[in-house]
């Protein structure tokens, strides 16, 4: 099992153990014996960065560990990993966002369901709770922007074994991905639309 250095640590770069590296047609798969490279998944874009000397262009998790798919081989034996940080920076702002945009809809009775927070196309999908109340983009726009002003703290916790992820005195969530340490990180948040389809209401949105 790969240890996931990144559930605990916002560091960037380690030296870490490279465990095997296998060719794989024009690609090489790289695992480690911990990583700091978020793999796609939980809504979110893979980190990329490099492993050594050679580029990691996407990370998978595949079964019980995860992989790297690098463009030249890696040697087995310790080497220095680096995680592409403007990258890592924008895919922990959309994922953050998401998050708070969920707790805005589920006070309002609506349950998410559905979350994409890539560049570009971050939406947020919810269903109807019980007693959903009217949701718009003004209201969206309001909460997000007092949260943020309120610069609420990342709490991290494990529950059962699980790692569950919240700001301040909003509820966490279950997560495995990466988030900012402060909402002030996040910049601003824009909701670019709502929108209705069959029940499910769709929010799209972006960081600036």
């Amino acid at each position: 099992m790969t240890l996931r250095l990144f559930f605990h640590s916002d560091d960037l770069k380690a030296n870490v153990e490279v465990l095997e590296c296998t060719p794989c047609e024009n690609e090489f798969a790289v695992v480690l014996r911990a990583t700091l490279f978020h793999p796609q998944g939980g809504g979110q874009p893979c980190d990329t960065g490099w492993i050594g000397d050679s580029q990691v262009l996407r990370v998978t998790q595949e079964a019980d560990r995860i992989v790297h798919y690098v463009d030249q081989p890696v040697a087995p034996g310790m080497t220095r990993i680096q995680v592409d940080e403007p990258r890592r920076q924008l895919n922990t702002r959309l994922h953050s966002a998401g998050h708070l945009i969920g707790h805005c809809a589920e006070s309002l009775g609506w349950i998410p369901v559905k979350a994409h927070h890539w560049p570009g196309e971050g939406r947020v999908t919810f269903m109807p709770g019980q007693a959903p109340q009217e949701l718009n983009v003004e209201t969206l726009q309001n909460t997000l922007a007092q949260w943020i002003a309120n610069d609420l703290p990342r709490l991290t916790s494990l529950r059962e074994g699980a790692r569950e992820i919240g700001f301040g005195e909003l509820p966490a969530y279950g997560c495995g991905g990466t988030h900012v340490r402060r909402l002030q990180e996040l910049g601003t948040v824009t909701i670019a639309s709502l929108s209705q389809k069959k029940g499910a209401l769709s929010v799209r949105y972006d960081v600036n």
